[in-house]
């Protein structure tokens, strides 16, 4: 890693971009000419400042674009400006981010405190905050037993639901088994879209995600293996049925592993406000953006220096927009996560930041193809519907498989190694750049290891790289 001073790199700003059009327009205003006022309060230094760079960028309209950077909220950096893009952050907050990546010359640090219009926004964005973290104490007993009554009867009627969606499900399941395989073989999507509608109707997003897995294998009906994935679609949504259907027998961390498969997922503030928080530094080491034309979705993954856990955490944006949450790849945090209650606890929510993003002083460690696999293996153990696994890799080589058919990343001593996901990469460029960091050589590369091959995120080689 190669922090510039104590200001996050160039790198690290860009991590943050929703997409490559964002990167390159933002790119463009890293330069002090469309910029007036520019200026900073020491946020994102070691020391922790209060967390703020802000500037007036000239668009073109006969008013500048006023834009703020808080670096240092709860809940992640904050972004907001007067134009009217929708993504998170803009071409605006990205160039002015990249411009005071360049030093004290491009944005002088400390410039006093920020502009009236960057500081309303400021406080009344850490107001927000403080509010979220209060939870609501100052309401009276008998508001307060209102409400919870309120909820407990909202949540019987979901819980009931969901359940009659389950035993919807498993009859289709029946009918589908007692009809064959063979003849829904190539039948495509349409059979299923009304059954994965009722599910989302009966309040479970989990159970109608499987759904359309399910009807992805199906419509596939070509190749050898398109019936033993079926089957095996079949198997793990007959499994979260049937565990749904009898989650009161259910050991505890087993049964909120079922709901929250199902989609019943605990509120964020809520969850902050009861859980056991989780203090680390906590390193950043990939952020991704996936986008399935209803909703977008950012998954940031971390890892804490001294429990060495792994973490997850999740921001969603309605279809069109991007997701808020953006941090700094490379960047290390000391902040506390609460995390959702689960047989293998991997998302969180990230709580009270105690200082600004840091340097790290070191990658995290990592182990060879067998301790993934071992890693997921026990982790599977615990969730059955489990995807993927985070995992580090210490000393990996990327290499094309020797047929030309998909990839695989190898252990430097060439005792074993791991398929890469046929999934990743798209074009594989990614893939190709990861080998260009290689060089042939082994390096410490951050991914998911799942049933269906390895998914590489980030490496060290030896400087940390998003891929």
């Amino acid at each position: 890693m190669n922090p510039q001073g104590e200001r996050w790199t160039a790198e690290q700003v860009l991590a943050m971009a929703p997409d490559a059009s964002s990167r390159k327009a933002g790119a463009k205003l890293a330069a002090p000419g469309p910029w007036s006022g520019a200026g900073t309060d020491g946020g994102g230094l070691a020391d922790g400042g209060a967390g703020a760079v802000w500037g007036e960028c000239a668009g073109s309209g006969s008013k500048p674009y006023r834009t703020v950077v808080d670096l240092a909220g709860q809940g992640g950096p904050g972004f907001h400006c007067s134009c009217p893009s929708r993504k998170f952050p803009c071409k605006h907050a990205l160039g002015l981010l990249l411009l005071w990546t360049e030093g004290e010359k491009a944005v002088p640090s400390p410039a006093g405190p920020p502009p009236g219009w960057a500081e309303q926004w400021l406080a009344r964005r850490r107001q927000r905050a403080e509010q979220a973290a209060g939870g609501g104490a100052d309401d009276g007993p008998a508001q307060s037993a209102a409400g919870t009554e309120a909820a407990r009867r909202r949540a019987e009627r979901r819980a009931q639901r969901i359940a009659s969606g389950a035993a919807e499900l498993e009859q289709r399941l029946a009918d589908l088994l007692r009809g064959g395989l063979a003849s829904v073989g190539g039948a495509g999507y349409g059979q299923w879209d009304e059954t994965a509608a009722r599910m989302v109707d009966a309040q479970a997003p989990g159970l109608a995600s499987r759904v359309r897995e399910l009807a992805s294998a199906a419509g596939s009906g070509a190749g050898a293996d398109w019936a033993a994935r079926l089957l095996e679609e079949c198997a793990l949504l007959h499994t979260l049925n049937q565990g749904y259907l009898r989650v009161e027998r259910l050991p505890d961390p087993l049964a909120a592993t079922v709901r929250a498969r199902v989609g019943i997922t605990s509120d964020a503030a809520a969850l902050l406000a009861s859980a056991t928080p989780v203090r680390d530094h906590w390193l950043v080491l990939a952020q991704r953006d996936s986008d399935d034309g209803r909703l977008a979705t950012r998954r940031v993954w971390l890892h804490g220096r001294s429990t060495g856990r792994m973490a997850l955490l999740l921001s969603y944006g309605a279809a069109g927009r991007t997701p808020e949450l953006s941090l700094p790849v490379g960047l290390a945090l000391d902040a506390d996560l609460a995390f959702h209650p689960s047989a293998r606890p991997l998302r969180a929510v990230l709580g009270t930041r105690h200082a600004a993003p840091a340097p790290s002083p070191e990658p995290p460690p990592g182990g060879d193809a067998a301790a993934a696999l071992r890693a997921y293996g026990e982790a599977l153990r615990d969730d059955p519907w489990l995807e993927a696994w985070p995992v580090v890799l210490s000393a990996a080589v990327p290499v094309p498989a020797a047929d030309g058919n998909g990839w695989q990343v190898v252990d430097a001593d060439g005792e074993s190694a791991l398929p890469v996901d046929p999934r990743c990469g798209g074009d594989g460029t990614d893939l190709w750049r990861l080998a260009a960091i290689s060089g042939g050589g082994p390096v410490r590369v951050f991914g998911e290891c799942g049933h269906r091959g390895f998914t590489p995120l980030a490496a060290w080689a030896p400087e940390a790289v998003a891929l």
